[in-house]
């Protein structure tokens, strides 16, 4: 089932405290950003964050969640509906999230 669209707004609402937040559509999901660095992602309308340190020690009860077959676990964000909790989540996590790799230059 493919995330919508307006759910997607939702978060990028919840989220607009913060500069710098990005999305991508990726087979009808939508990965994150969060000043250039994958956060997590919109899968089936459930927001899914890496399981750095920082957002295990922010949502200690959170569950381990599969954003499809096939991938690494993440941790489902059960508290979507307050902004300052999830914008605290975003910038918890930012250092520990690995840094861009590098675009491939064509030949």
């Amino acid at each position: 089932m493919a995330s919508g669209k307006d759910y997607l707004n939702f978060i990028l609402e919840q989220l607009s405290e913060l500069d710098y937040i990005s999305y991508k559509a990726m087979m009808g999901e939508y990965i994150i950003y969060y000043n250039g660095k994958i956060v997590g992602g919109i899968y089936d309308d459930r927001l899914l964050v890496k399981p750095v340190q920082a957002s295990i020690n922010y949502m200690p009860n959170a569950e381990y969640e599969l954003p499809y077959d096939g991938a690494k676990e993440m941790l489902l964000v059960d508290n979507v509906d307050n902004k300052k909790y999830l914008t605290g989540l975003f910038k918890a996590m930012y250092e520990e999230l690995p840094a861009p790799k590098p675009k491939k230059k064509n030949r």
